[in-house]
């Protein structure tokens, strides 16, 4: 039982891994979709500690729903990420677009 569980923790941090790198290289954001008036005036970890929800939304619009499981394996490699100010999807336009180490930058339009 134990084996099965750990073979899906290293199944859903693969692709984790492997879909959330594009979504950030494409210029994604972090924004809360559970709270509608997030400007900035909190931290990303002060809101899931409320329990609040957050999603990847991508230049195109498409959202990934952060899981609680995601959460914390994110948190556990790249803990600055949850340090940044919490927008919600309201207020999209003020949040930052996510960095990744080693990833391209897009050329502006």
């Amino acid at each position: 039982m134990q084996r099965k569980s750990f073979k899906i923790l290293i199944l859903s941090l693969a692709l984790t891994l492997c879909v959330t790198p594009v979504a950030f290289a494409a210029g994604a954001k972090l924004l809360c979709v559970s709270n509608q008036t997030l400007k900035g005036q909190e931290t990303v970890s002060s809101c899931l500690a409320k329990g609040e929800e957050f999603a990847i939304v991508d230049q195109y619009g498409v959202v990934h729903i952060l899981t609680p499981r995601e959460v914390a394996l994110t948190k556990a490699f790249n803990p600055k990420l949850f340090q940044q100010r919490a927008f919600s999807l309201k207020y999209e336009s003020m949040a930052p677009t996510l960095k990744v180490f080693g990833s391209v930058p897009l050329p502006q339009k």
